[in-house]
């Protein structure tokens, strides 16, 4: 149980804010003593900074091991504007970031891209938070103690959050940390029997501590996932699409960090699920039934898996991490008929109308199908703003799109490499003579809209958005010949379009793409 703080220690936190108060933001700023060594290696950093704000070393190695793998990503921010080793934050709950500058005399940028000064910067705000409750000299010395500043630390609004991110720090204070820093230096805290004084968090339910009574409320959609929700502002109750698609992300963040971000009403993201790095642990914040905020134009057909870590360093990948979301991939593709294929298991950066990156080269395709149990294949781009005649000879990307849609419909064109040869050219011809067009093995305007428009024929009209409607766009952009954008959202032009199909081909003009429309398109009208 965490000590209450004695009457005098108020006495005791005033004097000692007072002196950190002086001696780095009075007006001849900080001491030389204090400014970090420009030749400072990571783990001297640490030392440094704990020495000089009386913090525990290895508390300061746990926090940033767990925010950052000891990793400063050149300064680039994380997903909530957390910056270096150490994650100071500047967004509009959380300002670390400020508040280190204030206690420190340090620049902001120095923060953002200085190892040492972002270290010394951390040091500098939980020292503010022990302060603020009362721990003396020798309830520093005790790293139990610090608990209750580690969960402040975390920045988050919701106590079961900071809970779960202050427990991970003390199991990483418990098992030891073996981290590689930039450039390469190996900084380490031994396994340690630590009992941490959780204060006013012990009565706060656990997330993470399973067969526990304490545990958190689990997941209705997903049971071995645990559930808090995010923010109502982050996502829109319902969807307009059937879920077809799970896509996969990296959290640019941690675990923690990232389900608070996702409760912060000022991020205006989040995702249903979200995986920690170090044993797999999953927790939902957005229903699947509704609509997260998570890769723009696939919101709508769509499942976010966040996955935690960084996508340049491979480290956070961890095999508990692929295994605990494969898992979960599978059982999502068998409850909503999600073919276990990378045209439906997608990446981020593979989501039509993105910017992101995620999850990056690091990321492992390949083991990741196998153990979701479907194809490993790479999609191919079906995706073109005009669809060109191929014939045998022809090569390029568009092939490979055409035998792809062959392969798919029954029609060996053989692998899907990109090269018109003998084999596609009888796929082509076979395909034709099925569809009753004409069997010359070349894919014209008929043949790509026949191939492209192939499969389930679902009434779509404006509104409508996901896979299905991807299809319809790609085929009327073959059928019109001209550029239909592709973006599984069923817009005005989208819709005016269908009218010039149906007007072009003598159908009723509704704007509504139904059951005479799609005979009309798989005919290669």
């Amino acid at each position: 149980m965490y000590r209450r703080p004695r009457s005098w220690r108020h006495t005791t936190s005033l004097v000692l804010s007072t002196a950190v108060a002086v001696l780095f933001t009075g007006t001849g700023g900080p001491s030389a003593a204090a400014t970090p060594a420009a030749h400072d290696t990571v783990g001297r950093s640490f030392a440094r900074a704990g020495a000089e704000f009386d913090v525990p070393r290895d508390l300061l190695v746990a926090i940033g091991y767990g925010e950052s793998r000891l990793d400063p990503h050149d300064g680039k921010p994380s997903h909530a504007n957390g910056f270096g080793v150490m994650h100071l934050v500047s967004n509009p709950r959380s300002h670390t970031l400020e508040r280190a500058a204030e206690l420190t005399g340090a620049a902001p940028d120095a923060l953002r891209h200085s190892t040492a000064a972002n270290i010394r910067g951390a040091a500098a705000v939980l020292r503010s938070y022990a302060d603020r409750l009362g721990l003396d000299a020798a309830d520093r010395d005790d790293v139990g103690a610090w608990y209750p500043a580690v969960a402040e630390y975390s920045g988050s609004a919701d106590d079961r959050t900071a809970r779960l991110y202050a427990d991970s720090v003390y199991d990483f204070l418990t098992n030891g940390v073996r981290a590689t820093a930039t450039p390469g230096e190996t900084v380490a805290v031994r396994p340690q029997a630590v009992r941490p004084e959780r204060g006013r968090y012990t009565d706060v339910p656990a997330l993470d501590e399973g067969g526990s009574a304490a545990v958190g409320p689990l997941s209705t959609d997903y049971p071995p996932a645990l559930w808090v929700a995010a923010n109502s502002g982050n996502y829109t109750v319902g969807r307009s699409a059937s879920i077809s698609a799970v896509v996969i992300h990296v959290t640019q963040g941690s675990y923690a960090g990232s389900i608070s971000w996702f409760q912060n009403p000022s991020s205006n993201v989040s995702a249903h699920y979200v995986i920690r790095s170090s044993d797999g642990q999953v927790t939902q914040t957005v229903r699947d039934k509704d609509t997260a905020y998570h890769a723009r134009s696939g919101n709508a057909y769509s499942v976010g898996i966040e996955h935690e870590g960084y996508v340049d360093n491979p480290a956070w990948f961890t095999d508990a991490m692929y295994r605990s979301s494969a898992t979960l991939t599978r059982h999502l593709a068998d409850k909503y008929g999600i073919p276990k294929d990378r045209a439906h298991i997608v990446g981020h950066s593979e989501v039509p109308n993105n910017d992101h990156t995620d999850p990056g080269v690091n990321w492992n395709w390949t083991y990741y199908m196998q153990l979701v149990g479907g194809s490993t294949g790479v999609p191919v781009n079906l995706d073109f703003p005009a669809y060109d005649t191929l014939r045998s000879g022809s090569t390029g990307p568009q092939v490979a799109a055409a035998q792809t849609l062959l392969n798919a419909q029954g029609f060996a064109a053989g692998t899907a490499d990109g090269v018109f040869g003998t084999k596609t050219g009888t796929a082509v011809k076979a395909f034709q003579s099925a569809r009753g067009l004409s069997s010359d093995g070349v894919i014209g305007r008929q043949s790509w809209t026949a191939l492209l428009s192939a499969g389930t024929k679902p009434v779509l009209q404006e509104g409508s958005s996901g896979a299905d409607v991807k299809r319809l766009q790609r085929s009327l952009t073959a059928a019109l010949g001209r550029t239909v954008g592709i973006d599984g959202s069923f817009g005005p032009s989208t819709a005016q379009a269908v009218r010039d199909f149906q007007s072009s081909r003598s159908l009723t003009v509704d704007g509504i793409a139904g059951s005479a429309t799609w005979t009309a398109l798989q005919a290669g009208r």
